[in-house]
């Protein structure tokens, strides 16, 4: 770890304290969010830290793969059912072949209808939208570690609640193995295009009835729109995500449509035709702040991050699962 990445992570510790407390219930008022008790925005908040400790992880790199040895570990360990989906892609620079791992890890595997919660793993290879380090140093901690970050924490909920629903938790790998805006445009959702496919050739052993991406969850200011692909291809499924978020008293759900993001739900829904909802706080920090956004730069670090705000979306989503592993 080089000195920068290192400074970034003891920053983040220091501010753990902060945006990973518990909060009493008695200090809550009946209009505000009530974190459930297996739910930990502290739990959530280390994880992002210690998986930005590996440093930038874009898709076939040491960062990569040591997060992948740590998922791998962590999910076994909660007692997941553990699924590396490998598949080769050629270097868009070098033209040298590179390892792809979608990591999926199933909970009551057995069940054929199933659900998906899903999120990128990967890096974008550089801050290219920094304007001062385009080459820089991307550790990509709301941009890759919050959703990761929030699946491990659903996974908790899975395991300590015993959930009797069929689930997997998907991390892809190459949402955005882009070295050039302009020249990989096919390096896009490379993970998510290969599950996809696949699900398509093998469809009769599982049928999937719906799928949930995480993206960009972690912002400390939470703010989430409907996206328009999920609202214009799956309007039922995001519609019932934002009333259940209303139902629970999170209030940075906003059920209006602002931005269009194209990103792995995309290949869930052309692909395999899985409905399929994005919940991303594109605006990183908050909408309307007149501050440089922190999106594809070298200032998306952990310090910017809550796991309070993790912990919110994993609340929505867990409840989700739960009602829908009630319906036939």
């Amino acid at each position: 770890m080089n000195f920068s990445i290192a400074r970034i992570i003891v920053l983040s510790v220091m501010v753990l304290g902060l945006t990973g407390c518990s909060i009493e219930s008695s200090e809550l008022s009946a209009t505000e969010w009530r974190p459930p008790d297996f739910l930990s925005s502290k739990r959530a908040f280390e994880n992002l830290v210690r998986i930005c400790s590996f440093g930038p992880r874009p898709s076939g790199s040491k960062g990569m793969a040591e997060q992948q040895a740590f998922l791998e570990k962590y999910l076994r360990d909660l007692g997941l059912e553990v699924e590396l989906q490998t598949f080769q892609i050629r270097h868009p620079q070098t033209g040298a072949p590179v390892e792809m791992k979608n990591i999926i890890a199933r909970w009551n595997p057995q069940k054929k209808k199933r659900l998906i919660v899903c999120t990128h793993y990967d890096t974008r290879p550089f801050p290219d939208r920094d304007p001062r380090q385009p080459q820089g140093i991307f550790l990509g901690a709301n941009d890759g570690a919050s959703g990761t970050a929030g699946l491990l924490e659903l996974a908790h909920a899975l395991t300590s609640q015993a959930s009797t629903a069929g689930v997997d938790l998907i991390f892809f790998d190459g949402e955005e193995f882009v070295f050039d805006e302009n020249r990989d445009r096919e390096n896009y959702f490379l993970g998510s295009k290969h599950f996809a496919r696949s699900y398509v050739a093998n469809k009769n052993e599982i049928e999937y009835t719906g799928a949930v991406l995480l993206d960009m969850i972690g912002d400390k200011e939470l703010q989430v729109f409907y996206e328009k692909n999920s609202f214009n291809f799956a309007r039922d499924l995001t519609r019932e995500l934002w009333m259940i978020a209303d139902e629970l008293k999170v209030k940075e759900f906003v059920p209006r449509v602002r931005h269009e993001v194209r990103d792995d739900h995309l290949p869930l829904i052309q692909i395999a035709k899985i409905p399929a909802c994005n919940i991303i706080d594109f605006d990183y920090p908050r909408a309307g702040l007149r501050t440089q956004s922190y999106w594809h730069t070298t200032q998306d670090t952990p310090d910017k991050c809550s796991g309070e705000s993790i912990c919110k979306v994993i609340h929505v989503v867990w409840t989700w699962i739960q009602r829908n592993s009630a319906k036939p």
